[in-house]
Formats: C-alpha cells, structure tokens, sequence
C-alpha cells in the first residue's frame, strides 16, 4: 500500500510497510523538518520533475563500514601523489550543482530537481547536509555530498571531472571516523570493489538508532 502524505503533517508510516521496490509514501515536501524526520526513519526522496515527490524505505541497504573499505595498490599511489586536495563543506552548492548535471545511463534526466537542490542546501545551511570536495590544481574535480543521522552518512551523490575523484572523496570521508556507516542507496559494481555491502532494512535501522 502506499501512502498519501498530508501537506501539514510530516510524520511518516512505518517502514516496514513499504512496497517490494521500497517505496512507502507520495506526496508532502521537502522542508527541512519532514526531510530530518525521513532520514532518521531510514526515509528518502526520490523522484523527477514528471512525478509527485515519492519517499522510500528499501528492504535491503547497500552500505560501506568505513573500517572494511578496500583501498587498492593504485589507489593508495593516487593518494601518495599529492595530486589532490581534499575539503569539507567549502563548495556544497558546487558538489551538488555538479552532481544534477551528471549523466546516467539509466536515466533520461536527473533525479536531483532543482527543488532538491534547494531543499538539501537548506540542511546544508543547519550542518545536516555535507559535502567533501576533491581539488586539482585549484579546480573542483569531483565530490559528493549527504546528510548525517548521528554517525550514519546517507550518500546521495557523488561526481568526478578527473578519474579516481570521486573515490577519493568516499575514501576520505572514510578515513575521517566520524561514521560508523555510510548508506551508498545505489548497488554497484565500482562500490562492491570498495568495500560496500548489503545489509537488512532492521539492521541499517539500529545504525540509525545509535
């Protein structure tokens, strides 16, 4: 069954009633206070400018432990190399301008509106939304950006202009401890070689509870 959100009330159903593909719920907004209750339920949004705003709970999490990320022989040389510099949270307008922009294969537009974009700089603007920026020789060459629910990190996106940016983004955030898990919410093969796993809805749930 899903579930139509009321415009005033930002409570959320359970969980555990979503559908076989995740999704819970439509409709409601992304003001900042029903986006922080989402998260915190292990809750997010997903949708395109075609489609009402769909909310969704997956049944299984596609996570990464920072202490089990598997950093290769070439990875670690990109790091030694001094090629890149690494920032957080000094261009999250540019991290995630950068991400909409990104093509996919599977997809004929961009999943990150510009209502989206507006909505999570405003969590930026209240220290919940983050991004890390990777720089080469002054210019931004990749990034990602999410929000935090007290040590879990929900990835949402990432980008690279030069290769290995992006990953060296993900390997720093790692290499930061200051999660304990971080939500990568799209399965794929460049994610499993990192390290990344699945793991149950009720498991990612006590994640977030801590």
């Amino acid at each position: 069954m899903i579930f139509k959100l009321d415009e005033k009330d930002t409570s959320f159903p359970t969980p555990t009633l979503a559908d076989d593909d995740g999704l819970l719920a439509v409709g409601g907004d992304l003001s900042p206070g029903r986006l922080i209750n989402a998260y915190s339920q292990g809750i997010f949004p997903w949708y395109s400018d075609e489609t009402p705003i769909m909310w969704f709970s997956p049944h299984e999490r596609f996570v990464l432990f920072p202490h089990k990320i598997k950093i290769s022989k070439s990875m670690r040389q990109v790091i030694r190399s001094g090629k890149f510099s690494i920032t957080k949270n000094k261009a999250f307008e540019d991290v995630i301008r950068e991400c909409s922009d990104k093509t996919r294969k599977e997809q004929d537009g961009t999943w990150i509106t510009q209502d989206m974009q507006d909505a999570y700089i405003r969590l930026h603007n209240l220290g919940i939304a983050h991004s890390v920026e990777v720089w080469s020789e002054g210019k931004l060459a990749g990034g990602l950006y999410g929000v935090s629910v007290g040590r879990v990190f929900c990835g949402e996106s990432m980008f690279s202009h030069v290769s290995n940016a992006s990953k060296l983004a993900l390997i720093w955030l790692c290499q930061t401890h200051e999660y304990q898990l971080i939500d990568c919410q799209i399965e794929s093969e460049h994610l499993t070689r990192l390290g990344a796993e699945v793991i149950s809805r009720e498991e990612y749930l006590k994640f977030l509870a801590t």
